[in-house]
């Protein structure tokens, strides 16, 4: 059983980070890297601060981990030094802990009991010890690839590569179908390979994954726009089953905003993915923030990773605004009680590097120089309310602040899946809310066509993704052969725990 005691031995602690002016020089990940021996050691304190709890809320599906990680389990198993089986327990329900571990932000430990006060320390560094059970496996060879025992004779054909259709993809393969997956950029990894930067997760983590999905079958197939360059008709007549996981890339835009139309003014993705590509030494990006005083305007994950990115390319300075008010530094239970995400600053990596955040204002004007060009911004301190059950940014102050800017990026959210001839082909229309809609076995609109990821529920995390990639896998195996054995984490109405 597990140390009752562990959390009053040892503190949290979260992984160390490199340096800030060694890794505002490069584009390695910021945490440092430790020898194996260390990172058992560290970690395995860690995980000794885990109770083993009666009832654990951090692999609950609502209030935890949407993967059900049997996270106690693994946890004890570090304490022990036990790490082949760990690596075992945490990959029977996590397709890509490597992922999860450097990504997600980890409502897990928003569920941990020891969440419940402060006097307890601080949750268990799930993250942490997940993220080292991954790197140990990989560095043990624990991970080898799992063959199927019998090949069924289906065909399935995934249409997008992010963690959703990964895993869909890695589960229907070991089911002992033949999976191609279909990619439309020139490498796989969708948001994984061309949103999330560098710094955050090197694209060797990625490439070593599927070099282990390829040694155990499944197909890849890059620069293919299905619905285009494979038509509806052949993929119909060409597979037995579809899974869309083609992701919510509809970026959302203001062009009400004054001066929207001016030359350095950009959906944040436009700056993102050719920064990624050039990591990939596809040559310099056309949007780089090199000399330039950079406003990020949206205060979420997409923005941390325009912040840390607009650094390393050597911006002048790099400011993020927010139309909310700063949150709190430490949970309220009347607003975000326990164990349901907390309503609390977050602060990542990038934002301890350089640069400044503000709260509370809104981008009133872009201001442009006389070829066109976005010289400044002017802002409004406002506040958010809700009118008509409409959100609304009302101005609260007659003052105008102007700030210099030669690169504007707009990070303010996605509107759900983009439009494409793929959707039209097969018959499918969007939902209100952008997103693909599916019946309580992920199956579409269309027979015989599913869906999975950010494209069913809208930009959400890692996590989600890649639970929803092995529930549709279990409906397409089930779907083919009549039932199907492989694990359904979640529904497709499942919401994580909130007050609302």
């Amino acid at each position: 059983m597990a140390d009752p005691q562990g959390f009053l031995k040892y503190s949290r602690a979260d992984a160390p980070k490199r340096p800030t002016d060694e890794r505002l020089g490069d584009w390695y990940e910021v945490y440092a890297s430790l020898s194996t021996e260390d990172r058992k050691a560290e970690t395995s304190k860690q995980a000794a601060r885990c109770m083993d709890c009666g009832i654990p809320f951090c692999h609950s599906g609502s209030a935890g981990c949407p993967l059900g990680n049997l996270i106690p389990e693994w946890n004890n198993m570090v304490r022990r030094g036990q790490w082949d089986q760990a690596s075992e327990r945490l990959h029977a329900t996590n397709n890509f802990p490597e992922f999860t571990g450097k990504l997600c932000p980890a409502p897990c430990e928003a569920g941990c009991v020891l969440s419940i006060s402060p006097a307890a320390g601080g949750p268990v560094a799930i993250k942490r010890v997940e993220e080292a059970i991954a790197e140990v496996s990989w560095e043990n060879d624990y991970v080898e690839p799992q063959l199927a025992e019998l090949a069924t004779g289906k065909r399935v054909a995934v249409v997008g590569s992010g963690p959703g259709g990964l895993a869909a993809a890695q589960q229907l393969t070991r089911a002992g179908h033949e999976v191609t997956v279909f990619e439309r950029d020139d490498r796989i990894g969708g948001l994984l390979r061309y949103g999330i930067p560098e710094f955050k997760m090197e694209k060797s983590v990625l490439d070593r994954r599927l070099a282990q999905m390829r040694s155990e079958g499944t197909k890849f197939v890059t620069g293919c726009e299905v619905g285009v360059d494979l038509t509806v008709e052949e993929l119909r007549a060409g597979y037995d089953a579809v899974v869309l996981a083609v992701g919510a890339l509809r970026g959302r835009d203001d062009r009400t905003v004054r001066g929207r139309e001016l030359n350095g003014v950009h959906l944040a993705m436009e700056h993102l993915v050719p920064a990624n590509k050039e990591c990939e030494g596809d040559g310099p990006t056309p949007i780089s923030a090199e000399g330039k005083h950079v406003i990020i305007i949206g205060g979420g994950d997409t923005g941390a990773d325009c912040y840390g990115t607009a650094n390393r390319q050597g911006a002048l300075s790099v400011t993020q605004l927010d139309n909310y008010p700063q949150p709190p530094t430490s949970r309220d239970d009347d607003i975000s009680p326990w164990p349901t995400w907390p309503y609390i600053l977050r602060t990542y990596p990038a934002h301890e590097e350089a640069g400044e955040r503000k709260f509370a204002v809104a981008v009133e004007e872009f201001v442009g120089d006389d070829e066109g060009n976005v010289r400044a911004v002017r802002l409004r301190q406002v506040k958010v309310e809700r009118v008509d059950g409409r959100r609304q940014v009302i101005p609260v102050s007659d003052e105008v602040e102007e700030l210099p800017c030669d690169l504007a990026l707009l990070s303010i959210g996605f509107e759900g899946v983009e439009h494409m001839d793929l959707l039209g082909g097969l018959g499918i229309e969007l939902t209100k809310k952008g997103s693909i809609g599916c019946g309580s076995n992920w199956e579409t609109t269309a027979p015989g066509v599913f869906v999975c990821g950010d494209a069913h529920r809208g930009a959400s995390l890692v996590v989600w993704a890649i639970a929803e990639g092995r529930s549709v896998a279990n409906a397409v195996d089930a779907h083919l052969m009549g039932d199907s054995q492989l694990p359904s984490p979640v529904h497709p109405t499942a919401l994580p725990l909130a007050v609302v």
